[in-house]
């Protein structure tokens, strides 16, 4: 038991944030359908993102939650492997299964591999409907332990029964949605969440660290993956779309070694440069505390007509969301795409 509640009077928060990420990682990570030359497996969870909070006052558990959950997934046709994602855009405790949206999102698309989208929705999304309905009650079993002392230690009559009718409306009622273990919740609650991930730099450290949440984009540029990976990487390169003159390794950068970017207001060190396909790299603005890094993890995926970024950030401070895929859309994917002629600016 966590909490020092008398009675189970006063109002308790719990943040779910990192259950519910491992949460979904559990349930999720590894999930396959097969049918005929067709298969395909959920391997990453990438993101979940956004407020998840239960809740207890007199006897009565209620939770909160709208989050975004990203998938990642593997395929084959037949031999051809086909690779993607898979993202919710919005799961929240008033959600009902037939109101859930899924956006399929296939990286090396052409017209050989875009029946695999059908497939998916046929035989995975159904599966997928049925994990996500059961989070909510899920969530509310699993975490009111933690924030509501047992009735057997309740002297309160009103608090007491309250808690007492909640058990028995779970054990009773069918569970058919995440709204049916949460009809008690009336409004929703900015909750601040808690770390989905440390960057492995600062794993270690006694830096305070903040709380921290993820971030998944997924933009589209009209080039090769070599010209992205060079543009990414390479000295005047950056100094063109940044505008100014870049602190990094000649081209190719190696890994380990540290870069500055817009006169310094982002610095950080490369971990994993795979050539054409994948920067991993220690990131930070220069307003954050000192010595927390996020981890930009950007994996470049080359298909017909165009090539996608699957841009992955973890271990953004709480607040700075928005601030962070702002300023890289605008000032990373349509500065590339203004400067070098790489697609439309929106």
């Amino acid at each position: 038991m966590v909490v020092n509640n008398p009675n189970n009077w006063h109002w308790v928060d719990k943040n779910c944030l990192q259950w519910s990420n491992d949460y979904f990682k559990e349930k999720l990570t590894n999930l396959t359908v097969s049918e005929g030359k067709y298969t395909c497996t959920i391997d990453e969870v990438s993101s979940v993102e956004g407020d998840v909070d239960v809740s207890q006052r007199k006897g009565k558990v209620i939770s909160l939650f709208d989050i975004r959950i990203v998938l990642r997934f593997q395929a084959k046709i037949d031999k051809e492997p086909v690779s993607g994602s898979i993202t919710i855009p919005e799961l929240a405790f008033d959600s009902d299964s037939d109101g859930l949206q899924f956006d399929i999102s296939i990286y090396n698309e052409h017209s050989g591999n875009t029946e695999i989208s059908s497939f998916i929705k046929k035989a995975l999304l159904p599966k997928l409907r049925d994990i996500l309905m059961q989070f909510g009650p899920d969530l509310i079993e699993t975490n009111s332990k933690d924030i509501q002392l047992p009735s057997d230690n309740v002297n309160s009559t009103f608090t007491k029964a309250n808690q007492e009718a909640s058990v028995h409306h779970k054990e009773e009622a069918p569970v058919k949605a995440s709204s049916t273990a949460t009809a008690t919740a009336t409004a929703k609650q900015t909750v601040p969440a808690k770390s989905t991930s440390q960057p492995k730099a600062a794993a270690s450290s006694s830096i305070p660290k903040y709380n921290t949440s993820t971030l998944h984009l997924e933009p589209t540029f009209n080039t090769t993956a070599e010209q992205l990976y060079i543009t990414l990487l390479e000295e005047s390169r950056i100094a063109a779309w940044t505008r100014a003159y870049p602190f990094i390794e000649r081209f190719p950068p190696s890994e380990g070694s540290t870069f500055k970017f817009f006169g310094g207001s982002v610095s950080g060190k490369f971990l994993k440069l795979v050539h054409n396909e994948r920067i991993v790299q220690l990131w930070r603005l220069d307003d954050w505390k000192e010595g927390h890094f996020a981890e930009l993890d950007i994996q470049i995926v080359q298909g017909q007509s165009e090539t996608k970024l699957v841009v992955k950030f973890t271990g953004i401070p709480i607040g700075e969301e928005d601030r962070v895929k702002g300023n890289f859309e605008e000032m990373y994917v349509r500065a590339i795409k203004i400067i070098f002629g790489f697609g439309a600016v929106l």
